[in-house]
């Protein structure tokens, strides 16, 4: 992988982490107003049990976004880890050593695995 290539996917993976953390402060905001609460039929401590399972069963769905989102943040940092700290090993299957092509990291720009690799580890598993 070249220089153009690597700087390449330095932007796509900054972009990325700035969406993931834009999405996770989205999410950090709706628990922080579900709490709060308010008179609203929406509130967080309503009285109608039926309300409450449903208040609770946002929360959980939100909070299941939000840690999902975080997992992708992790890595996103990771491959922005191994970019900077080993810039021409970048892009290197961590299984088998060679080249992730560029066509998989430009779509995926935080794989660790090139495809055969990646299948194996998917279908054993499975």
């Amino acid at each position: 992988m070249n220089r153009e290539q690597r700087k390449h996917l330095e932007k796509r993976l900054l972009k990325a982490r700035s969406r993931a953390t834009r999405e996770i402060g989205q999410y950090d905001e709706s628990f922080a107003s579900a709490l709060r609460g308010g008179d609203s039929d929406l509130a967080a401590y309503s009285f109608h049990m039926a309300d409450q399972g449903t208040d609770a069963m946002e929360r959980e769905k939100a909070f299941l976004f939000a840690s999902k989102e975080g997992r992708h943040l992790y890595h996103i940092d990771e491959a922005l880890r191994r970019l900077y700290q080993a810039p021409e090993a970048f892009g290197q299957c961590e299984h088998c050593g060679e080249e992730i092509s560029f066509e998989r990291l430009d779509t995926l720009p935080h794989a660790r695995l090139c495809i055969r690799c990646k299948e194996k580890e998917e279908t054993s598993a499975g």
